[in-house]
């Protein structure tokens, strides 16, 4: 039978481009495509794919955050993440959310497969020129790189720091994220006050450092 995927970036090229290429391996079937973390989430629910190849960085919901959520409601599907980024922080990362594996986009076409028919046989894949970076950080030969601020922040205060970082106010926040404006409202102040932030844009500038969002 074969691999049921879902395909998760916000780029609608590459997307296209990932499923002509998956569509020569007759082992796998794309079976859906999600333009944002937030959509990427619910198709796994509906469409209870075997792998999902998640984007980091997309829009409304990163695709570390989606992940975290995917594993938490279908921990039987895997996520294998896909990044421009060799840094450490988002592979360490997104591992840490759940994900199976993750794949540099400068990849080629064999990797790729390689590492949907890894991750689906419930096995770890990671890029070569990201793995020798995750062995040295396991054994502790790393350079400390420091505690990530937003680790200190609750899982909605991420997808609200995302969503203030992407040009929301709180009013469409709150209408996004099905609570009250007062909600929104308590969850920047605290966001602000945990990270020592004291403006939106000191928000945004932290947002895109830290990886929550692209922009």
């Amino acid at each position: 039978m074969a691999i049921r995927v879902l395909l998760a970036d916000d780029h609608q090229l590459f997307r296209q481009g990932l499923r002509s290429m998956l569509a020569n391996d007759a082992g796998i079937k794309v079976v859906g495509e999600a333009a944002s973390g937030r959509t990427a989430v619910e198709l796994a629910r509906q469409l209870a794919p075997d792998v999902v190849v998640m984007d980091i960085s997309m829009p409304d919901l990163n695709g570390i955050d989606a992940t975290r959520r995917i594993k938490k409601r279908c921990p039987g599907i895997q996520v294998l993440a896909l990044s421009a980024h060799a840094d450490r922080r988002f592979v360490t990362g997104v591992l840490a959310a759940g994900a199976a594996g993750y794949l540099l986009k400068d990849s080629a076409f064999e990797e790729l497969c390689r590492a949907v028919h890894t991750v689906a046989g419930k096995q770890i894949y990671l890029s070569p020129a990201v793995a020798g970076g995750v062995v040295e950080a396991s054994l502790g030969r790393a350079p400390a790189s420091g505690a990530s601020g937003a680790a200190v922040l609750t899982p909605r205060q991420r997808e609200v720091l995302q969503l203030l970082a992407e040009g929301l106010n709180a009013k469409r926040i709150a209408a996004r994220l099905h609570v009250s404006v007062k909600t929104v409202e308590t969850h920047r102040a605290q966001i602000m006050e945990r990270l020592n932030c004291h403006s939106v844009a000191e928000l945004t500038k932290y947002a895109i450092r830290e990886g929550i969002t692209s922009l």
